[in-house]
């Protein structure tokens, strides 16, 4: 445990992106053993536990605040944070033991915050203050490999079942660091091997969360799923060789080549950009669903948002890199406006046709002939489309705006939800349009 102190404020976008999955209300966690210090040490906590419905699993955060009046002695402070970790881990076991759902899909986490107050004794503005300013004086301190296997007694071969326990800095360095809930979910589940591996030869795996991302985001395992996805479009005649891009990627990584960070940045700045990007999309998307007030509404606007954030980072980066191609398309083509087709690299079943406004008002694929038919594009793509495992269609019509300061981009949104059909149902309702289409003309 560090005894420095520092004042930091927490937006990360991926900290944004995890308030869509929200699957619960909040359930507030009572730790006898932390209020009775309440008297003794004149400390105040807050604990609660939120369920994260992700694209992966279930993420089950715990959130544990502790505050300490200024000046406090470390030794208090150490003697505070065991108490504070012991009592939670009693909760936690109580928890799980009235869970009657599966738990296998889940990963557990706890991320305590240990902040200090010159003025703890005003408990009614403690938590307001947080609110207001967004920064807090805050203990920095860490739970490694060694913390594990050293100061918790706890059954680190617990099936999955482990609560990994972070200090707030080291959550948030997760959170800027990994962008997109996917990775995230698969960084706590490599997090979780390792902490397993290092109970098996009582050796620390790692130690500190700064070199366990380093660690992860240099593995192959964050092209794993993309390499997966792309072998499968192939095999469906989507495309007939392997994304460049990715085997470039890919190699890189492998070959631990000088490039391969300058990719990672272009992923991460990629990530970014997307998030913004969906963001703007659900806010003019939003305008109609709020038009209908409602639960199901809500539920069916949560939905859409995840759909275009389950995204991962190879994912985002494709995604981006097509949108920005755009001004170095031919005069012609801007000018027409013209279709690209570009597929999930983290799902199979989620496909994307981004339609590129022509600037010709009168023309094919102008705004005003577009715009109005998304949702039977999107249909109509989704019939056609060969993949059996199809779910989603999402269709982004793009007007590409140039002005003066620069350029910026207005996305349409609209996404179809598509019934699981085989494949050989998909491939006889092609020949009926085919047949359809010849008996037209």
């Amino acid at each position: 445990m560090s005894n420095s102190t520092t004042a930091i404020a927490d937006n990360p976008h991926l900290g944004n992106e995890l308030a869509c999955y929200v699957q619960t209300d909040k359930l507030e966690m009572l730790l006898p053993a932390i209020q009775a210090l309440e008297a003794t040490h004149k400390i105040q906590y807050k604990a609660q536990k939120l369920a994260y419905h992700l694209p992966l699993g279930e993420l089950q955060l715990s959130e544990l605040v502790v505050y300490l009046p200024e000046g406090m002695l470390a030794a208090d402070i150490e003697s505070v944070r065991k108490t504070a970790i012991k009592s939670v881990l009693a909760w936690h076991k109580g928890y799980l033991s009235g869970q009657k759902a599966d738990m296998v899909h889940a990963i557990e986490v706890l991320v305590f915050d240990i902040q200090f107050k010159s003025d703890i004794e005003e408990s009614s503005h403690v938590a307001d203050k947080d609110s207001q300013h967004g920064k807090s004086k805050r203990l920095k301190h860490d739970f490694t490999a060694r913390y594990f296997m050293e100061d918790l007694i706890i059954d680190m071969s617990d099936n999955g079942q482990l609560l990994q326990i972070f200090g707030w800095h080291d959550w948030q360095s997760i959170l800027t660091a990994l962008h997109t809930p996917c990775e995230l979910w698969r960084f706590l589940r490599y997090r979780l091997e390792q902490l397993q591996q290092s109970a098996i030869s009582h050796v620390p795996s790692f130690e500190s969360e700064e070199a366990l991302i380093n660690n992860f985001v240099n593995s192959s395992t964050l092209f794993t799923q993309a390499i997966a996805i792309d072998n499968a479009l192939i095999k469906y005649g989507m495309q007939d060789e392997p994304n460049a891009a990715l085997i470039a990627m890919a190699l890189a990584q492998k070959n631990h080549s000088p490039t391969s960070q300058m990719y990672q940045q272009h992923m991460q700045q990629a990530a970014i950009l997307w998030s913004q990007l969906s963001s703007q999309m659900i806010t003019m998307v939003s305008e109609k669903f709020i038009a209908r007030k409602g639960r199901e509404q809500q539920v069916e606007l949560s939905h859409w948002q995840q759909q275009i954030l389950d995204e991962s980072l190879f994912s985002r980066h494709e995604l981006v890199r097509t949108l920005y191609r755009h001004p170095k398309q031919q005069q012609s083509l801007q000018q027409q406006g013209y279709v690209v087709h570009q597929h999930s690299y983290e799902c199979l079943g989620r496909h994307y046709v981004l339609i590129f406004y022509g600037q010709d008002a009168e023309g094919q694929h102008s705004k005003k002939a577009i715009q109005p038919n998304l949702a039977k594009i999107a249909l109509d793509v989704a019939t056609r489309l060969p993949i059996a495992e199809l779910h989603h269609v999402i269709v982004l019509g793009i007007d590409f705006i140039i002005e003066a300061e620069g350029s910026f981009m207005d996305i349409d949104l609209w996404i179809q939800p598509v019934d699981a059909m085989s494949q050989r149902e998909r491939q006889l309702s092609k020949q009926l349009q085919r047949l359809q289409q010849q008996s037209q003309k």
